[in-house]
């Protein structure tokens, strides 16, 4: 049910502030920036390979991301897969004794479905599931 790594979330406290480094320094070209108001979050994406990496501004002081920032400052916060069954792989995480952020997916950037498996039930990753809906971007 896994097909990919889809994309690596990363905190960021200003996407303004941090595109330099990732279009100049690095020479990435942004794919896109957009708010997702259910993750109460601004994202960029950047494509690296058939890989994105996803920076997360946090657009309220009680988001995730801002309450991860202010834990453990910037950086890598989660790692995404692609799914073609989010809700299969979802009950087969629940079966295995996995603790689920989310019990049903949830709208997320670009048109897909997500979901979060808890890290204390993945070795200390945050681990995001993801699915494309019917007329959402790849991205």
């Amino acid at each position: 049910m896994i097909q990919s790594i889809d994309h690596l979330g990363i905190a960021v406290r200003s996407i303004d502030a941090s595109l330099p480094l990732y279009e100049s320094a690095l020479g990435l070209r942004c794919l896109g920036r957009e708010e997702v108001a259910s993750q109460r979050v601004k994202t960029a994406f950047f494509d690296v390979g058939g890989v994105h990496l996803e920076l997360l501004e946090p657009t309220s002081p009680d988001s995730p991301i801002a309450k991860f920032i202010a834990e453990r400052g910037e950086g890598l916060h989660h790692v995404a897969f692609r799914t073609d069954d989010i809700k299969g792989q979802l009950e087969q995480a629940s079966y295995r004794g996995v603790r689920l952020i989310n019990a049903a997916p949830v709208e997320g950037a670009a048109g897909k479905l997500v979901a979060f498996l808890h890290p204390k039930s993945t070795h200390g990753v945050l681990t995001e599931l993801c699915a494309v809906r019917p007329g959402g971007s790849a991205h």
